[in-house]
C-alpha cells in the first residue's frame, strides 16, 4: 500500500500521542509514550522537556515501523495548554516545564487581576486569569530568579524541536494571559506587567515549515516534509470529534475534561463562565475545562488499590446512581468549568456503613457529569443550539459515562469508542487541510439516546451539588 498518510502529534499531559491518518480518515497506526509529572511540593506539577523528546522519538519510531515513512505527507501538532517552558538565549529550556496542573502562582495572578481588573483582562484576552496561565507562572519564577529570557508554551517548543523555528499560534498564545485575541497580537502592557520581555512570534495555525534534518534522517521521511504549526489540544480535540459548526459541542475527556462550543463570533460572557479561544481556522471556541477528570479517576482507583479507572467505573456500574453518596469532584483543587473558583476542593458527603468502592466511583462519576452538564447548558444558552454532544478522549471509554451525559443533558451523545486520541486526530486533519489535501472522517459514531425520564433527576442532582458546594464556602 502506497497511499499517503498525515501524522498527528499531541503532546499531552501524561503522554505524547501520535496517529497516522489515511486519506479515508481511518487511523492506520497509533502510538503513545508516557512521561512522569514531578510534584516536589504541594500544588506543584513539573515535567522535564527532555522526557518529552525521548517519548516523541520512541512513539515516532513506532509509527515509522508501522507505516512507511515515504508515505508521510505532513505532520500536524497539538499540545496541552497552558504549560510554561522558560527558554534561554539559545532557545533551550531553563529548568522544568510548569504544567497547567501547577497551582503555585495564584498570588501572582491576584496581582495581575488587581492591576487590570477581571473585566479588562477578560475583554482583552478572552480568559479568566488565574495561577495556571503562563504570565503568572512566569512572574513567580522571575521572583524566584529562575526565569529565562523567552516565555513559550509546550506546543511552541514542540514546533521548535521539530523545525528549528520558535513560533506560536493564536490558540496557544491565548493561554499566556497576555495575548489580545481580537487584535491578534501580544499585549505589550500585559506582558510588561508580568515581567515578560521575550515571546514567540505569533503565526497562523496553518503555517508549515520543513522537518529538521535530524528527524528526517531518524525516520527516513521525505526531506521536504512539512510540519504544520497547529493549535491547542482543546481546539484540535474538538475538530477531531467533529465539532466544527456554530453550536456544536465537543467534550474531550482526558486528564482534565475540555468542553468546547463552536461560535461564529468571539462572544464574551457577562458572567465570564467560559473562555474565548481562537480556533485553528475561522471561528471561535467557547471553552470550559474541568480540571480533574481522568486524573480524578486515576487517583481514586489508586486509593483503593484498583488496577485503574476502568476497574473503578466497572465497580461504579453496579451501584444505582441514586444510592451513591455526593462527591464534589474538585480534586485539583479548584475549578475552571462553568464555575471558576480556585478555592474549591473535593468533598464527599453521605457515606454510610455498607458502602464500598463502587459507591465512591459512582459518586465521582456523577459529580463530574453534573459539572459537564453545567458547562453544556451554558453553551446552549449562548449559541442558541442544542445538538448532540460529541465525546472523545482517553477517559471517555465507559458506556456508563456516555449514558449519564445523555441523560443529564437531555441530548444525544455521539462517541467513537474505537479511537481515543482525538487531539492527535484533529492535528492530522488540520494539517491535511493546511497542505491542500483535506481528509473527511465519515466514520459513523455510536449514538447514545437520552432517557427522558432521567432528566429531572439530574436537574435535582445538580441542585444538591450546588447546595453542598455553597455550604463549603464555594462561590
Amino acid at each position: 500500500m502506497t497511499e499517503p498518510v498525515v501524522i498527528g502529534v499531541d503532546l499531552g499531559t501524561s503522554a505524547v500521542k501520535i496517529v497516522a491518518l489515511g486519506r479515508d480518515g481511518v487511523v492506520v497506526a497509533s502510538a503513545r509514550c508516557g512521561y512522569p509529572t514531578n510534584r516536589p511540593e504541594p500544588e506543584a506539577a513539573e515535567q522535564d522537556p527532555q522526557h518529552w523528546w525521548e517519548a516523541l522519538r520512541a512513539a515516532g519510531d513506532t509509527i515509522a515501523a508501522a507505516v512507511s515513512p515515504r508515505r508521510w505527507h505532513a505532520i500536524g501538532l497539538s499540545a496541552m495548554l497552558p504549560t510554561l517552558v522558560e527558554l534561554d538565549a539559545d532557545g533551550e529550556p531553563v529548568g522544568p516545564a510548569i504544567t497547567w496542573e501547577d497551582g503555585r502562582a495564584e498570588r501572582q495572578a491576584d496581582g495581575l487581576r488587581a492591576t487590570f481588573g477581571d473585566d479588562m483582562l477578560y475583554r482583552i484576552t478572552g480568559q479568566r486569569v488565574d495561577g495556571r496561565y503562563l504570565a503568572p507562572m512566569h512572574a513567580r519564577l522571575h521572583q524566584l530568579g529562575r526565569a529565562g529570557v523567552t516565555v513559550a508554551g509546550a506546543k511552541d517548543v514542540l514546533f521548535h524541536r521539530l523545525t528549528g523555528h520558535l513560533l506560536t499560534d493564536p490558540s496557544t498564545a491565548a493561554g499566556s494571559a497576555v495575548y489580545d485575541i481580537e487584535q491578534g497580537r501580544w499585549s505589550a502592557e500585559l506582558a510588561a506587567a508580568s515581567g515578560i520581555f521575550g515571546l514567540p512570534e505569533v503565526a497562523a495555525s496553518a503555517t508549515a515549515l520543513p522537518l529538521a534534518q535530524g528527524w528526517v534522517q531518524r525516520w527516513g521521511v521525505p526531506g521536504d516534509l512539512p510540519v504544520v504549526l497547529g493549535a491547542a489540544d482543546s481546539v484540535l480535540g474538538a475538530l477531531g470529534v467533529g465539532a466544527v459548526a456554530h453550536g456544536d459541542v465537543g467534550v474531550i475527556a482526558g486528564t482534565s475534561a475540555i468542553v468546547l462550543g463552536i461560535a461564529e463570533q468571539p462572544t464574551h460572557d457577562p458572567a465570564r463562565r467560559y473562555l474565548v479561544t481562537p480556533l485553528a481556522g475561522a471561528g471561535w471556541g467557547l471553552e470550559m475545562d474541568l480540571l480533574a477528570m481522568g486524573s480524578a479517576f486515576d487517583a481514586v482507583a489508586a486509593l483503593f488499590g484498583l488496577g485503574g479507572p476502568a476497574d473503578l467505573l466497572d465497580a461504579a456500574a453496579a451501584v444505582p446512581v441514586d444510592q451513591a453518596p455526593l462527591f464534589l469532584p474538585y480534586l485539583s483543587p479548584g475549578e475552571q468549568g462553568a464555575l471558576w473558583d480556585p478555592s474549591l476542593t473535593g468533598t464527599l458527603q453521605g457515606l454510610r456503613l455498607g458502602m464500598g468502592v463502587g459507591h465512591i466511583g459512582r459518586a465521582l462519576l456523577t459529580g463530574i457529569v453534573v459539572e459537564l452538564r453545567r458547562c453544556i447548558d451554558v453553551l446552549a444558552a449562548t449559541t442558541g443550539r442544542s445538538g448532540p454532544v460529541r465525546l472523545g478522549g482517553g477517559s471517555a471509554v465507559s458506556p456508563l459515562m456516555w449514558q449519564d451525559i445523555a441523560d443529564a443533558t437531555g441530548r444525544q451523545v455521539w462517541v467513537d469508542p474505537a479511537v481515543t486520541d482525538h487531539s492527535a486526530i484533529g492535528a492530522a486533519l488540520f494539517a491535511a487541510d493546511a497542505i491542500g489535501a483535506p481528509i473527511v472522517r465519515d466514520q459513523a459514531p455510536q449514538i447514545v439516546e437520552p432517557r427522558a425520564d432521567r432528566y429531572a433527576w439530574w436537574t435535582d442532582c445538580l441542585a444538591r451539588h450546588d447546595e453542598a458546594r455553597l455550604g463549603q464556602g464555594g462561590r
